[in-house]
C-alpha cells in the first residue's frame, strides 16, 4: 500500500449513503406513527367509551325501570367482539341506592347520591382495587312529589386502557408490516435510479484525456448535461495545456541546443588551442544556457501554488510606477553595457492593481530583460504606466524593429505561442504569470516610434 493510498479515506458506495438516510427516515416516521397511533388509540376510546356510559345513562332513565338488584357476573367477551367493554349501574332515588348491578357503591364510597358529571373513582372492596371512570346523569324532570333519581354508569379503567391500546396496535401494525415491503422498493428504486450515475462514472473512468476523446453529448436525464459539459470542458481544456505544454517542450529544445552545440563546439577547439577568444565565446553560451535555465527555473515556480514567495504569496495593492522606476534603476547597468537607453512614462496620480508583488516584478523583470537582449545596439527602451477608465496596465516598447515593419498600428492582440518563437523564454514565462494575476498579456507595434509593445493589462 503506497502513502497516498493510506492516507486516503475510506470512501462510501453513493447507494449505501442513500439507503442508510432511507432507513432512517422510514424509521422515524414509523416511531412517529406509533406516537401517533398511541395517542389516537386510547384519546378515541376515551370518547367512546364516555359516549357509551352516557348512552347507558340517558337509556336507563328513559326506561324508568323497576328496582333491580346485582348481576349474577361481569359481562363475559368470549364470543362477543373484543371491543365490547363492561359497564356498572348504580341508580339513587333520593339518597337511597336502588339499582348496584355489580355492587360497586361501597367499595366507591356512594352511600349518597353524587352530583352530575364525570370524574374517576378509587375502588376497594370484593372485585380487588383500581381505578373506575363515572359518568352521572340526573332525570330532567322528576315527577311530582318523587324522589330525585340519579344513575351513574362506571367502567373499569384499566379495560379502557386496555382497549385504547388494541385499538393503537390495530392501528399501527399494518403500518409494521408495510414497513419491510416498502424498504426493499425504496432499496430497489436507489440501485435502479443510480445505474446512470454509475454507467457515466465508468465513461469517465475510461476517458483519455489527453488523446481528445470526449463525453458524449446524448443522455437520457437533462440533470447529467451540466456535468457532461462540465467534463468536456475541463478535457478541451487539458488538450490545449498539453498542447501548449508541447510546444513549450518544443521552444526549450529549440533555446537549449543553440548554446549547448556551440559550448560543444568551442569546447571541442579548445581542447588543442585554447584561445582568449575561444574561451570567451565558451563563457557567453555557458551563461546563455544558464540563463535559459534559470528562466525554466522561474517558470516552474510561477505555475506550482503554494510556494512562499511567488504564486501562494498574498496579493496587496503595488503601485505599478514605483516597481517601473525601481527595476529601471536595477537594469540601469545592463542598459549602458548593451548601448540601450531606457526611459520611464506614468501619470501624476499613482497607478495601483493588486497582485503578487514577486509574480508582478518577475514578469516586469523578464520583458525588460526580453527587450534588451533580444534588440540591437541604440534601441530605446520605454516602461509606461497607464489608466484608463475601464483598465490599468503596464507596457513595454521598443524601437528594435522586432516585429513587421508595418506603417500601420494593429490592434493588440493577445501574445501566441507563435509571437513568442525566437525571442526566449522570457515571454512565455510572462504569459503564465499574467494567468496567475488576472491580467492580460497582449502584444502590438505600440505609439510611433516604438516598433514592439508588450503589455499586462488588469480590467477595472
Amino acid at each position: 500500500m503506497t502513502p497516498a493510498t493510506a492516507a486516503r479515506p475510506r470512501q462510501k458506495l453513493l447507494w449505501r449513503h442513500l439507503w442508510g438516510l432511507t432507513l432512517s427516515a422510514l424509521t422515524l416516521v414509523w416511531l412517529t406513527l406509533m406516537v401517533v397511533a398511541w395517542y389516537t388509540g386510547h384519546h378515541e376510546t376515551e370518547e367512546l367509551s364516555d359516549g357509551h356510559m352516557v348512552g347507558v345513562a340517558r337509556l336507563w332513565l328513559a326506561v324508568s325501570p323497576t328496582e333491580v338488584g346485582a348481576l349474577s357476573e361481569p359481562l363475559s367477551r368470549q364470543g362477543l367482539r373484543s371491543y365490547v367493554q363492561d359497564v356498572a349501574v348504580i341508580e339513587w332515588q333520593g339518597d337511597r341506592v336502588v339499582t348496584d348491578t355489580h355492587r360497586l357503591a361501597a367499595g366507591l364510597g356512594l352511600a349518597a347520591a353524587p352530583l352530575p358529571g364525570a370524574s374517576v373513582r378509587q375502588y376497594e372492596g370484593a372485585m380487588g382495587s383500581g381505578p373506575w371512570r363515572m359518568v352521572v346523569t340526573e332525570a330532567a324532570d322528576p315527577a311530582a312529589h318523587a324522589p330525585r333519581r340519579r344513575v351513574a354508569v362506571l367502567m373499569n379503567m384499566d379495560q379502557r386502557v386496555d382497549l385504547g391500546g388494541d385499538v393503537a396496535k390495530h392501528v399501527a401494525l399494518p403500518a409494521l408490516l408495510v414497513l419491510p415491503l416498502v424498504a426493499l422498493g425504496l432499496w430497489w428504486t436507489i440501485r435502479r435510479g443510480l445505474r446512470p450515475l454509475d454507467r457515466l462514472s465508468r465513461e469517465v473512468a475510461e476517458l483519455d484525456a489527453f488523446a481528445g476523446q470526449r463525453l458524449g453529448d446524448q443522455h437520457r436525464f437533462r440533470e447529467f448535461s451540466s456535468t457532461v459539459q462540465a467534463i468536456n470542458t475541463l478535457v478541451d481544456t487539458l488538450q490545449t495545456r498539453a498542447q501548449r505544454e508541447r510546444a513549450f517542450a518544443s521552444d526549450v529544445a529549440h533555446e537549449l541546443r543553440t548554446p549547448l552545440a556551440s559550448i560543444a563546439l568551442q569546447a571541442r577547439a579548445a581542447q588543442g588551442d585554447a584561445s582568449a577568444e575561444q574561451l570567451a565565446a565558451l563563457e557567453q553560451e555557458a551563461l546563455r544556457a544558464g540563463r535559459i535555465l534559470a528562466q525554466l527555473l522561474d517558470l516552474a515556480r510561477a505555475q506550482r501554488t503554494g510556494v512562499a514567495g511567488l504564486a501562494g504569496e498574498a496579493a496587496a495593492p503595488i503601485e505599478l510606477g514605483a516597481l517601473a522606476a525601481e527595476l529601471i534603476s536595477r537594469h540601469a547597468q545592463m542598459g549602458h553595457e548593451t548601448g540601450h537607453e531606457l526611459s520611464l512614462v506614468q501619470p501624476d496620480a499613482p497607478v495601483q492593481v493588486h497582485a503578487q508583488p514577486m509574480l508582478l516584478e518577475l514578469a516586469l523583470r523578464n520583458l525588460l530583460e526580453n527587450a534588451l537582449r533580444h534588440t540591437p545596439a541604440g534601441t530605446q527602451v520605454c516602461v509606461e504606466v497607464w489608466q484608463t477608465p475601464l483598465a490599468v496596465g503596464l507596457s513595454v516598447s521598443d524601437d528594435g524593429q522586432r516585429g513587421a515593419n508595418a506603417t500601420q498600428h494593429p490592434p493588440a492582440v493577445p501574445v501566441a505561442p507563435a509571437d513568442t518563437a525566437g525571442l526566449g523564454l522570457g515571454l512565455r514565462l510572462v504569459e503564465r504569470i499574467a494567468e496567475q494575476l488576472g491580467a492580460e498579456f497582449l502584444r502590438d507595434q505600440g505609439d510611433s516610434p516604438m516598433t514592439t509593445r508588450f503589455t499586462l493589462r488588469w480590467p477595472r
